[in-house]
């Protein structure tokens, strides 16, 4: 990697690359999570003995390049290459991280994916973020691909977004998946009931830096913005969830494995969802992030869920 463009402290008031804590709970999941620490910080030590003084540009690919090496181990691992859901009439594609210079003016971002397999990847957290989500849930942020090529090819871009574009969008930037074996837990989190969802069962919570094989909830980050705006933690963060109901013994299972089985399972649930005529980003439940149990240290004290500007009463209307 010899380009000195990475955005590192580029403006002050804002989060850089240095600021990630690796050891933050909601990122122990992110598949080959070591890869993408080592790489990144890598590059800030580089960028500290060797400072440039050109601003960051979109022709850098050190993210996308640290991304591709995860890819790379990724798909050595499953022995098939991780690849796109096409619309009909295409063939799947090996994805592949590149330049956002890859992607030319007047492009769409999604039909260059689909078409190509390639991801078009800045020298920024947002990006980095997104591909980490890929390479944590290539099925379902392929499926996701898919559901927006089919709308666009249907409709078209010039009437806007549409419902099923803007659930897409919701999710994919804010997303988080409950995963549970306790469909108590799942129900209580639809009806805002915070105290059976978060406090009540505690205990049943499975902590991500010292998993628990006997537990029976979990929460696991899938929006790339919502883990940006993590790396400072603001109590009123919530994010927009999906719950999946799960037999007992994912939770016994190796991180690597819950990931692919849960990839498998999201793919297909996210496909239901955007194949409904009614769907609509309300149907996806309000979670206030921090409140999940052993994510934040605070959250121990159960005064913590009674800022009722956060844990809000109510129910949604579908």
């Amino acid at each position: 990697m010899t380009s000195k463009t990475l955005e590192i402290a580029v403006n002050p008031n804002q989060a850089d690359f240095a600021d990630i804590n690796w050891q933050a709970p909601w990122l122990w999941h992110l598949n080959h999570r070591e890869i993408l620490e080592n790489g990144v910080k890598a590059i800030i030590n580089d960028n500290l003995k060797n400072p440039s003084t050109q601003p960051p540009n979109f022709d850098s690919t050190e993210i996308a390049e640290i991304l591709n090496q995860a890819l790379a181990k990724i798909n050595a691992e499953k022995g098939n290459a991780a690849t796109t859901f096409p619309t009909a009439g295409m063939a799947a594609k090996p994805l592949q991280f590149v330049s956002q210079n890859a992607l030319t003016e007047g492009e769409g971002y999604e039909a260059f994916i689909s078409k190509s397999g390639q991801i078009p990847t800045r020298d920024n957290l947002h990006d980095l973020f997104n591909g980490s989500i890929w390479l944590t849930f290539p099925k379902t942020k392929a499926r996701l691909n898919f559901h927006h090529m089919h709308q666009i090819n249907q409709i078209g871009e010039a009437q806007g977004r549409g419902r099923v574009r803007d659930t897409i969008t919701v999710f994919d930037e804010n997303g988080a998946i409950l995963v549970t074996a306790n469909p108590n837990i799942g129900e209580a989190l639809k009806n805002f009931n915070w105290q059976d969802c978060l406090v009540n069962p505690r205990a049943d919570w499975d902590n991500p830096t010292a998993p628990k094989a006997d537990a029976k909830a979990a929460v696991y980050i899938f929006g790339h913005a919502l883990l940006e705006q993590l790396i400072a933690p603001r109590k009123p963060l919530c994010a927009h969830s999906l719950i999946i109901h799960v037999d007992a013994s994912f939770f016994a299972k190796s991180m690597i494995d819950k990931m692919a089985y849960l990839d498998e399972v999201l793919a297909t649930a996210v496909d239901e969802l955007l194949s409904k005529d009614n769907v609509t980003p309300k149907q996806l439940s309000p979670l206030p992030i921090l409140g999940v149990p052993n994510f934040w240290k605070e959250n121990e004290d159960k005064e913590f869920y009674n800022d009722n500007f956060v844990f809000r009463s109510g129910r949604r209307k579908s």
